[in-house]
């Protein structure tokens, strides 16, 4: 990790080496926190610009609600906050973190009393899955581990403790040498990567799990879903089966860290012609168009630095 100089916590801005907590803080301890994953873009013509950033504020207080977490500052003063953290840190281009915690002055599965703490880190970061990955593809394998059920732990919201479930499915096909997880539903239906919404291309459509498959309303997965409308390609949300995958003419993973990421590979069957295809680098350079302000229809999606 390359560090910045700077993280907003609790309302004030701190040297990076002093945002600590204590060893008790609550969320350490069982998991309960939300949080969010931001990216924040720079073009020679439009310098910086955090990508979506009211959209994701909105999910980050979303994922509070439905934990029950009253969040101490208000949405604006998060956004304001993400702003300033970008620009004391003289940042350019960056990864952005923010996250919502509970603190360490009571213990307990009860949670009611727990000081409500918030944070907002940035740092550079590049492509999550390797600029290899972003051109050529990668290889994913359905992991052996099941998305947790709606009604288990609510997969709307971001939170601290899901990610148990993504971190041992990750753990898992790195391990056997594959680059990302693909998650099954409790019914057996394809739900999502590790960190990533999945979409396929097949018979002239693309398709993309509904969000009753135990999977993350991502934003990334919803600016395609606004890119498709805008270049016309088809586009259906439903169940899709894991054998849908193998035979499938493209694919991609879609996050604010994997941002739009071919798949050549899954689970040892090559995906089409076994590297990025024509649709899926349609949608591509639309988005990265889109993100780094170059493209006209998508300018309200970014909020200037």
């Amino acid at each position: 990790m390359e560090k910045s100089e700077k993280i907003w916590l609790d309302g004030k801005m701190v040297p990076w080496h002093e945002a600590n907590v204590h060893v008790l803080t609550h969320t350490l301890h069982y998991g309960l926190g939300v949080f969010e994953g931001i990216r924040c873009y720079h073009s020679k013509k439009n310098g910086s610009a955090i990508f979506r950033l009211r959209e994701h504020v909105d999910r980050l207080f979303q994922s509070a609600v439905i934990l029950n977490i009253d969040v101490p500052f208000s949405n604006q003063d998060i956004f304001d906050a993400t702003l300033r953290v970008v620009r004391e840190n003289k940042l350019e281009e960056c990864y952005i973190r923010p996250i919502v915690f509970l603190g360490d002055n009571e213990m307990g599965l009860n949670p009611k009393g727990v000081d409500v703490r918030c944070a907002i880190a940035a740092w550079p970061w590049g492509t999550y899955l390797g600029k290899d990955g972003l051109d050529k593809g990668i290889r994913v394998r359905v992991s052996s581990f099941i998305r947790n059920h709606v009604n288990i732990t609510m997969t709307k919201a971001k939170a601290c403790g899901y990610y148990i479930n993504s971190i041992l499915a990750k753990t898992e096909v790195v391990r056997d040498g594959y680059d990302e997880a693909i998650l099954l539903d409790p019914a057996g239906y394809v739900s999502e990567g590790s960190g990533a919404n999945i979409f396929i291309y097949s018979k002239g459509k693309l398709h993309t799990p509904a969000l009753s498959f135990s999977n993350l309303d991502g934003i990334t997965r919803d600016s395609v879903i606004e890119i498709c409308r805008h270049l016309g390609i088809a586009l259906e949300e439903r169940a899709i089966t894991r054998d849908e995958l193998y035979i499938a003419e493209e694919m991609f993973l879609t996050g604010t860290a994997a941002e739009i990421t071919p798949v050549r590979e899954v689970d040892n069957r090559v995906v089409g012609a076994g590297k990025k295809g024509a649709v899926t680098d349609r949608i591509q350079k639309t988005f990265f168009a889109a993100v780094r302000g170059t493209h006209p229809e998508f300018q309200e999606w970014l909020t200037p630095v």
